[in-house]
């Protein structure tokens, strides 16, 4: 099998290669495409999609909801998975609904639920900002949910919707929530590759996939808490919505009456779902709120009714609320998330730009690099040293690196559904020796000094080396939980308390001192320009500032890429090894990182 995986990583390089012209080639041929179209619409003297008198916004919950938009670079794993479309962003969609409340050409929502792949912050934020739309509105404009089916997260953000439909031949996943992970000790063991780990936190589980064939009962331990917390959440949210139903009829319903299961009928007698119909007899009904013909319907997507009032985008103004978002793994390097080297330039800008008043850090990181945490943490304090109020907004998740930089925020916003502090650090060091001796290959030293070569990744640290290893992870835990702390006004044994890698729901956090109030972005942006004076009176711009890059324009082309898909897409256990290789070794053997959680939402 490894002689197979390194010459399939030979023929992958090739394969990106060639993947790469192809890309080329689509590009120059989306473009011509573009430019077709663009004359098409000039020609034209349509107005659908844009906003006029009683129009209908349409949310479309389907495929993945990033924070926000940035700058993409080809991904083969992406062509592999088929995700090529464009992605929809939560703050377009955010400033879309709270346009459309205030927007009198907007009448209704039409909320068209498919199979989203978000957070539970992130769906319980869309569900928020509908739940506002229906105060601020004052019952007049309506929100109608469909489905051909519903998934968890989906039916989540419906339950606030005043008419719930779904098709006849539908289902209703409602099951209660599932953390599910891949451990990977035999799979290692099988091509040679030990790993040796040092640590601090007995819940700081990152590491347990790649020693152990099981979770350890700390780690489901806490994981059993986590889930039953935001389980509650949303089961009490998804009771608030549906009159019905009590938040035990919910569980009754899974538990009992296995209601993903069972006819679409039963959702409608439980009162989880008003009808079912066919999605064509939804277009009658906004025809009558609209007061249009069905024909003479006018939809508009997120994206044209944020473009009414551009959020973030006042960088020349003189009383200026600056919100950057950091968002991914913390890393070191060129990279397509949390890179320090870009960020922190970014964070200085801002601390010596008199027209910002204040700044709102939107985290959504579950950690990675203790050295690129470290240096975002010092280029905030930089920020703070200036007399400028920072606060910290917390999307799905802000865990271990994500917190660090997060910790001494002069106040910390969190969703009820995020997942947080995991404040830990553990080495994790690699040793090919087993993988070389399977392949015949030996290796040979010459050095004048015994650490010369430390770390060896053809050799293992001895009980000396790993001590070393352990006291440097010590002073990097012991640097964050003084950092903790000073940030969060604790003494430090307080915090230990609360440490040891354990990864909280927000709504336990504010309990126990790690978040200082739940609330979406808005409230921490509505804080800090109260904090800097300027309370009714500021502007609004989100950093980095970046433009899109062809490949942003290329996945909106989800069909011009069908081709690109089809000749990369080799679906055998070499490839899947070689990404899960490439994924785990490419990490800095010291991290500040949480354990993956991936929740069925």
């Amino acid at each position: 099998m490894l002689k197979r995986f390194l010459l399939n990583a030979l023929s992958s390089f090739v394969g990106a290669w060639l993947a790469f012209i192809l890309v080329i080639v689509c590009s120059i041929m989306f473009v011509f495409a573009m430019i077709g179209n663009m004359a098409i619409n000039m020609a034209s003297s349509s107005t659908d999609g844009q906003v006029k008198s009683r129009s209908v916004l349409v949310i479309d919950l389907d495929g993945p909801i990033e924070e926000r938009m940035r700058p993409s670079e080809p991904s083969i794993m992406a062509v592999l998975q088929g995700n090529l479309s464009e992605p929809s962003t939560l703050d377009v969609i955010s400033q879309a609904i709270r346009e459309a409340a205030v927007n009198d050409d907007i009448v209704a929502i039409y909320l068209k639920c498919g199979v989203p792949q978000a957070s539970g912050a992130t769906f319980n934020a869309i569900r928020t900002e509908l739940k506002n739309f229906k105060k601020k509105s004052e019952g007049k404009k309506k929100i109608i949910a469909y489905a051909d089916s519903y998934t968890q997260g989906s039916y989540f953000v419906a339950s606030q919707a005043d008419k719930i439909y779904m098709n006849p031949q539908g289902e209703l996943n409602l099951q209660g929530l599932m953390s599910q992970n891949f451990f990977l000790k035999d799979f290692f063991d099988k091509v040679g590759i030990e790993f040796q780990v040092v640590k601090v936190g007995t819940y700081k589980s990152a590491v347990e996939p790649m020693i152990l064939n099981d979770m350890s009962e700390p780690a489901r331990a806490q994981l059993d808490t986590l889930l039953n917390v935001m389980w509650q959440y949303m089961r009490a949210g998804i009771a608030e919505g549906r009159k019905k139903v009590t938040e035990a009829g919910i569980d009754s319903l899974i538990n009992k009456n296995h209601i993903s299961m069972a006819k679409a009928t039963e959702a409608v007698k439980a009162g989880l779902i008003d009808s079912l119909v066919y999605e064509r007899a939804i277009d009658p009904m906004f025809a009558d709120i609209s007061g249009r013909e069905v024909k003479k319907l006018n939809y508009v997507k997120p994206s044209v009714l944020a473009a009414q009032t551009p959020w973030g985008a006042d960088y020349k103004s003189k009383k200026q609320i600056a919100v950057l978002f950091a968002s991914g793994e913390i890393a070191d390097g060129n990279n397509n998330e949390i890179n320090y080297e870009k960020l922190v330039p970014v964070i200085t800008e801002l601390a010596d730009d008199k027209n910002v008043k204040g700044l709102v850090l939107r985290v959504d990181s579950p950690g990675g690099s203790v050295f690129g945490s470290d240096q975002i943490g010092e280029a905030l304090d930089y920020f703070q040293s200036k007399g400028k109020p920072l606060a910290v907004s917390m999307g799905g998740t802000a865990a271990s690196g994500g917190y660090w930089i997060s910790a001494k925020a002069d106040r910390i916003f969190a969703d009820p559904m995020t997942i947080t502090g995991s404040i830990g650090i553990f080495g994790l060091i690699p040793n090919f020796k087993g993988t070389l001796d399977k392949i015949g290959v030996h290796v040979a030293e010459v050095s004048t000094n015994p650490g010369a070569n430390f770390i060896n990744p053809f050799k293992p640290l001895d009980a000396e080396q790993l001590d070393v290893m352990q006291k440097m992870v010590e002073r990097g835990y012991d640097q964050f939980v003084s950092r903790v702390a000073e940030g969060r006004k604790m003494p430090k044994e307080k915090v230990k308390c609360i440490a040891e890698g354990r990864v909280w729901n927000a709504i336990t956090a504010k309990k126990i001192g790690l978040v200082d109030e739940l609330g979406l972005l808005q409230a921490a942006i509505d804080w800090t320009a109260a904090k800097a004076g300027i309370k009714d009176n500021f502007d609004l711009a989100a950093y980095p500032n970046e433009e899109p890059t062809v490949w942003n324009m290329i996945q909106m082309g989800t069909t011009s890429m069908k081709a690109l898909q089809e000749a990369v897409n080799r679906k055998n256990q070499d490839v899947i090894s070689q990404w899960i290789i490439e994924k785990i070794l490419a990490r800095k053997p010291i991290q500040t990182r949480m354990v993956d959680i991936n929740i069925n939402y």
